[in-house]
């Protein structure tokens, strides 16, 4: 059979197979197809609303709507915290200065020749005016060994300083700058005792030699002693410990309260950490200012001991209440301690009526009580408490600075030395 009827053969053959299926669906309706909608058109969009015309978030009725947790004060800052600190600025600025102290250096042989050679370098830091004279505090290391300093105005004028005392172991030095004419408006001091962990403080400052910067934190600490700070239990150690940014070139600037007032003088930051920064408190600076405009140095009074802290083991065999006080470890003869009959071993709690919460208090209270003062001291001896009185004298004359050379702790560094 030709091939195209086969063909022809199959087509009717699959045409009558499919014949009875398409039979059965012929009285059947076909579900009729809905065509999708068109989108409606978007109504055009209102224009969003003000800051000051949006509704307040509504905040949570229960502690359940909260997820159980205490309910929160909702939209807006904590109560006290600053909206801005520029009125602060723009008051202190007129009374914060740069330093600018001509040092001279004395070098050994040099490029292969013997000798020495001398060479002037620039090292700078930041001040702040104390009175309408133009008493301005600094640290002691922003200017020591200064052939010549001079004092930057918040308006860009120079006028040379003088010297009028410094301490090396506080490290605070008493400048006053020679401006004729020109009416100084000197920085507000505050009371740093009232300084509590978490208050706002602002740091001004000429980091890297960028004049009339602020930076603002919180105060991290207060008190931090020289144990924590590894300076040793012989020198002063309660500094503020503040996380705004203290960098190069800050040294001898004010730390600030709210109120615009200095609360501190910053002086060091930590050598391995950031935003770890420490100000001395304004209180103990304000303490020597008198002796520094009188004699050039402070004149300390001595009581002759060397302290360690109570530790928590030595409660109970020393017989004592708690851990406050100093632990008297040695005597110096010939000492106001000897002479008053202060022994090792004793735990001195009070002096002068202030009670010894931490040993580190006692250098400060002892060496500012002033040569010749009669203090009246009570300790325990021997789970006996007892009082004694002490005639304090000079502080023999002893190396000892605060920071230099001290690990974990240094001065801010100055941005122009070498």
């Amino acid at each position: 059979m030709p091939l195209s009827r086969r063909v022809a053969r199959l087509r009717w053959g699959v045409a009558l197979a499919l014949l009875p299926a398409f039979t059965a669906c012929r009285g059947r309706e076909v579900p009729s197809i809905t065509p999708i909608p068109a989108p409606a058109p978007t109504p055009p969009r209102a224009p969003a609303p003000r800051a000051d015309e949006r509704p307040a978030p509504a905040p949570a009725t229960t502690a359940a709507d909260a997820g159980g947790l205490p309910l929160a004060p909702q939209g807006g800052p904590l109560p006290g915290s600053p909206s801005s600190f520029a009125p602060i600025v723009r008051e202190v600025r007129t009374s914060v200065v740069s330093v600018f102290a001509a040092i001279r250096e004395v070098t050994g042989m040099q490029y292969g020749f013997n000798g020495t050679q001398e060479r002037m370098s620039l090292g700078r830091g930041t001040g702040f005016l104390i009175a309408e004279n133009g008493e301005i505090l600094t640290n002691n290391h922003v200017i020591q060994g200064a052939a010549r300093i001079q004092v930057q105005l918040d308006d860009g004028r120079r006028y040379p300083a003088e010297v009028l005392g410094h301490d090396e172991r506080l490290d605070v030095a008493l400048l006053r700058v020679k401006a004729p004419g020109v009416q100084l408006r000197p920085a507000r001091l505050g009371d740093s005792d009232r300084l509590s962990v978490g208050d706002w403080v602002i740091a001004m400052g000429n980091p890297y030699g960028l004049t009339q910067s602020v930076t603002a934190g919180i105060v991290s600490a207060v008190g931090r002693t020289g144990h924590e700070l590894h300076l040793g239990v012989d020198n002063f150690g309660n500094l503020l410990q503040t996380d705004a940014s203290i960098n190069p070139g800050n040294s001898g600037g004010p730390l600030l309260n709210l109120a615009g007032e200095v609360v501190g003088i910053n002086v060091a930051v930590h050598r391995a950490a950031q935003g770890v920064g420490f100000a001395i408190p304004i209180n103990m600076a304000r303490t020597v200012v008198p002796q520094l405009r009188q004699y050039g140095r402070v004149r300390r009074s001595w009581l002759g001991v060397s302290i360690a802290a109570v530790r928590d083991e030595m409660v109970g065999w020393m017989h004592l209440p708690d851990t406050r006080g100093a632990l008297v470890q040695d005597v110096e003869p010939g000492s106001p301690a000897a002479a008053g009959d202060i022994r090792s071993g004793d735990v001195i709690r009070r002096f002068d009526g202030q009670e010894i919460t931490d040993s580190t208090q006692l250098p400060w209270l002892a060496s500012s009580a002033g040569i010749g003062h009669r203090s009246r001291i009570e300790l325990i001896r021997q789970g006996t408490v007892a009082t004694v009185e002490v005639t304090l004298a000079a502080m023999p004359d002893r190396a000892g600075a605060l920071l230099p050379g001290r690990p974990g702790m240094v001065p801010i560094p100055d941005p122009s030395g070498p």
